[in-house]
């Protein structure tokens, strides 16, 4: 396939160039080394491709999410994928010929597996402004144009070489078991009867897989060749003409860039060089050469060589053990999964990162390296990355967890496991009033799968009463002791997600507080959190429990991410509010289970929230273009790609869009909206039985309306269609009547007047203050003011903010009875409003530390500092941009520079 001809790189819409529909990677496999010197990741990806059978059509699309899934793995025909969304799906015994394939007799039966999952990327800050960048092998000319190219979505890469896989060792140690089996092409064969192999013997698939990636090149002659454009990496074999001659198994050798757009490399909070994937607009399309597309699944294992000091976080279904890497200064770990995803959600953290734990150690606070590592080095003979071909073949009915990390605790049927290991934590479970495991309610979780062959955490006995998943929290030293407040609210978060969506899709969670210049408060990833600095406890006296709001709110939003945007995935990316606008939802009744709140508690706090909610929708409508204001860019187009596959995504790179929430706030309104019609707890219990349906499928927006009408039938007799629902909420820009109607109500709840009340009292001492030739300090009036909660508090301070003058001595008094300095960062935003809106001099300090520690929260300050035309105020705002500038994200740096210099 040509590079789309009429594709503009300066446009605003991000190129997804894999030929999804012609072949796909089934599995990844990665050898890296972390090169912290020189801020490049250097090594090899061998993919595992099976070549699609046909090209999905409209009428396909109108089958249903679990067709769709089903015809994205591309190893059946139309007829199947019908079948089995009409439950009558072949049993899979048969192989590609049609007979049992020697695979299949070694390992059992096999239903073919396209799993049907996609993670939403967290929207970052990385625009990807170089110029084009052609790179080629010498003979990329010598192909036809007849020959067939595998595109793969790729940027800011130096691919050195690509090169065929020689399985013919491992293939013809398997074939063994069969020598009275012929084909045309054995390789071919191997690689998909591999592919075939049912997840309940996934550990020996994946140590096949690893066995082939170690394999050498191929010796007959026929190199392949490739051309790397701006945003894709296009390879050939000469003489090959169809997906289905393709090589099966393929290695690109190349090297990241210190500049590219999906890693980014920073300092920590203890001036220590690290390394994270930044889950920019361009996804990992810079870490590795992938198929980005959300049709693209795939399973991987990931080999991370880092120096012996730092630790690694990825994405990962166990805890891994680091290996020592013989006589190098270098450690290294393993990483891998079992659940196809795609290449978006491969999540990678290397840094000098220690392990949060209730009790600080003496030599931490004294800033001495203690304990870095979240358990002891294996010292092995070999690891994983140095394995031999005998170990691997001796080994194809043990476990890979157990030749890297010994024993392993059995949780579940087949070959599931978890790790059974004291750096995990269940903290303060007995305290918290809460169990591990909790049996009741499991009456109605019999889960009937409808996504391909993959080991489902949804269908184990043990996993639905878990509880409270294993996990850890990591962050610099200078943090720790900070970071203990996520520590103390993670195991409540996790407990009260179960208790409102069910079980927990992902075996273990690890928490990283990232480095300043992190461009969001969260980013939820599988098996992974990033979670800004901004969040942590602020430490405010006698703030006790809403002191930790902001913390826990955030960390519910981000766990509820495992159901919506991970395990339920959107279809097309555009469609943003699948993901940020529930998980939006979820986050206020997560929190409010977390906190044991009553009903009415509960609803105070929600309508509260939703005030606030509507305040900064209603603000960003009025300040942005109409295009980035539809939850559905695309329409009736939604979902739809090229003959190919490949296809854009609109308004992904519009540097505008990066600071946008109109996908966050917009959705939850229309959640809230939805749950409005049908009531709070049936639409709460509506979502688990949506999640049982359609976890592991990408949906559409239309697959959750449709389902949410069909039990609801009082809907539409109210006159709520699907078509209704799309013209008031997803496919105009603006605000829906609904919600200004609704606004109203929320506005005259009892904690909103409650701060109304109270902001009558700062407008009257404001107005005491200005009379003229008075003594201030005889007339100021004793007011008592009432004790508010963080929600209420900034509330309180955007109702001042629209108050054209306040006293200086008002503006004191509310720093001093509230110690706004201290609060958290949304609490403080808005105080650095205040401050500079009225020229506060005595508080710009709290404005500088505020731009300096929170990022990803201060761009716009930045421009109120400059609009207001006073040389003092745009100083500062030029110090704290020196200040940050090595470590403020790219894209955010960018929009601040247009602003200051």
């Amino acid at each position: 396939m040509e590079p789309d001809k009429d594709l503009n790189p300066d446009t605003n819409d991000l190129p997804l160039r894999a030929n999804t529909n012609h072949i796909l990677v089934r599995h990844y496999v990665l050898d890296l080394t972390v090169h912290l010197d020189r801020k490049v990741i250097s090594g090899s990806v061998v993919l595992f491709l099976e070549p699609c059978s046909g090209l999905r059509t409209k009428a396909e699309d109108d089958i249903g999410p679990g067709a769709r899934t089903l015809e994205a793995g591309g190893s059946r025909d139309v007829s199947v994928c019908r079948s089995r969304d009409m439950d009558t799906m072949e049993d899979g015994t048969k192989g590609l010929g049609g007979t049992t394939t020697r695979m299949e007799k070694m390992f059992g039966a096999s239903e073919r597996d396209g799993a049907g999952f996609q993670a939403l990327s967290a929207v970052g800050s990385q625009n990807a402004a170089e110029t084009e960048n052609i790179q080629s092998s010498h003979s990329w000319e010598t192909t036809s144009d007849g020959d067939f190219t595998l595109v793969l979505d790729c940027c800011d890469l130096d691919v050195s070489k690509v090169e065929e896989v020689d399985v013919t060792s491992v293939s013809s140690t398997v074939a063994s078991e069969r020598s009275d089996v012929s084909s045309v092409n054995p390789q071919a064969d191997f690689i998909q009867n591999l592919i075939s192999v049912p997840s309940s013997r996934w550990r020996q698939k994946h140590q096949l897989f690893l066995l082939c990636s170690r394999a050498h090149r191929a010796q007959d002659g026929s190199s392949l060749h490739f051309q790397r454009d701006r945003w894709s990496l296009q390879v050939r074999k000469k003489g090959v003409a169809t997906p289905q001659e393709f090589p099966r198994a393929l290695r690109i050798c190349y090297e990241t860039r210190p500049t590219g757009g999906s890693v980014r490399w920073t300092k920590d909070q203890d001036n220590r060089v690290c390394v994270y994937t930044a889950g920019s607009p361009i996804n990992n399309r810079a870490l590795f050469p992938c198929q980005e597309p959300p049709v693209a699944m795939s399973t991987w294992h990931a080999t991370v060589r880092a120096p012996s000091e730092c630790v690694v976080l990825m994405s990962g279904e166990e805890q891994t053990v680091p290996i020592e890497d013989r006589d190098t200064p270098f450690l290294i770990w393993n990483y891998y999964v079992t659940m196809p995803m795609p290449a978006s959600t491969f999540t990678l953290a290397v840094g000098h990162w220690h392990q949060v734990t209730a009790e600080i150690p003496p030599a931490l606070k004294r800033g001495v390296r203690a304990g870095a590592h979240c358990s002891k080095i294996a010292k092995l003979g070999a690891g994983p990355g140095e394995w031999t071909e005998a170990d691997l073949r001796s080994g194809l009915v043990s476990s890979i967890s157990e030749v890297v990390k010994g024993s392993s605790l059995k949780t579940g049927s087949g070959d599931q496991t978890t790790r059974s290991d004291s750096a995990f934590c269940y903290s303060s479970l007995e305290d918290e009033g809460l169990s591990v495991t909790d049996y009741s309610g499991m009456v109605d979780d019999g889960i009937c799968c409808s996504h391909g062959d993959y080991p489902c955490r949804f269908t184990e006995q043990s996993a639905r009463s878990q509880r409270v998943i294993p996990h850890r929290v990591f962050g610099p030293v200078c943090l720790l002791q900070k970071a203990q407040g996520v520590l103390k609210l993670l195991p409540r978060c996790l407990a009260a997600a179960h208790t409102v969506l069910g079980v927990h899709p992902f075996p273990r969670l690890d928490v990283l507080i990232v480095p300043s210049g992190f461009s969001s408060l969260g980013m939820a990833s599988p098996h992974i959190i990033f979670l800004s600095q901004s969040v942590l406890y602020a430490g405010s006296l006698g703030s006790g429990e809403n002191g930790l709001s902001l913390c826990g709110s955030r960390m519910c939003h981000e766990i509820a991410h495992s159901w919506f945007g991970l395990v339920i995935g959107a279809r097309d990316w555009t469609e943003e509010w699948i993901s940020e606008g529930f998980a939006t939802y979820l986050e206020d009744i997560i929190w409010a289970q977390a906190q044991h709140l009553s009903l009415q508690e509960t609803a105070e706090q929600s309508d509260l929230k939703a005030l606030l909610r509507w305040r900064r929708l209603s603000d960003e409508l009025q300040n942005s273009e109409e295009a980035l204001q539809i939850l559905r860019p695309n329409m009736e187009n939604t979902g739809q790609a090229s003959e190919s596959g490949s296809s854009t995504v609109k308004h992904a790179l519009n540097p505008d869009k990066t600071f946008m929430q109109v996908h966050y706030l917009k959705g939850y309104c229309l959640l809230r909206f939805l749950a409005s019609q049908v009531g709070e707890q049936q639409f709460i219990d509506f979502f688990r039985l949506f999640v049982k349906k359609y976890h592991g499928q990408l949906i559409l927006s239309q697959d959750f309306l449709r389902m949410l009408l069909v039990t609801f039938p009082s809907m539409e007799r109210k006159g709520l269609t699907l078509s209704a629902i799309y013209a008031d909420w997803l496919d105009r820009p603006g605000i829906p009547k609904w919600l200004y109607e609704r606004s109203a109500v929320w506005s005259q709840t009892r904690l909103v007047e409650e701060v109304k009340a109270e902001v009558v009292k700062w407008i009257l001492l404001s107005q005491s203050h200005q009379g003229k030739g008075r003594k201030r300090k005889r007339i100021e009036p004793k007011v008592n003011y009432k004790e508010v909660m963080s929600d209420q508090l900034v509330l309180l301070l955007e109702l001042l903010l629209e108050e054209e003058e306040l006293s200086a001595a008002t503006v004191c008094a509310l720093q001093r009875t509230y110690n706004l300095q201290n609060q958290d960062a949304e609490v403080q935003h808005r105080w650095c409003e205040l401050v500079v809106k009225h020229a506060y001099t005595r508080a710009y300090r709290d404005v500088e530390h505020f731009l300096v520690h929170n990022q990803a929260m201060g761009v716009y300050l930045y421009g109120e500092l400059m609009v207001q035309e006073d040389p003092e105020q745009q100083a500062l705002a030029r110090r704290c941009l020196s200040l940050v500038t090595e470590q403020m994200d790219q894209s955010a740096r960018r929009v601040v520079e247009e602003m200051v210099l």
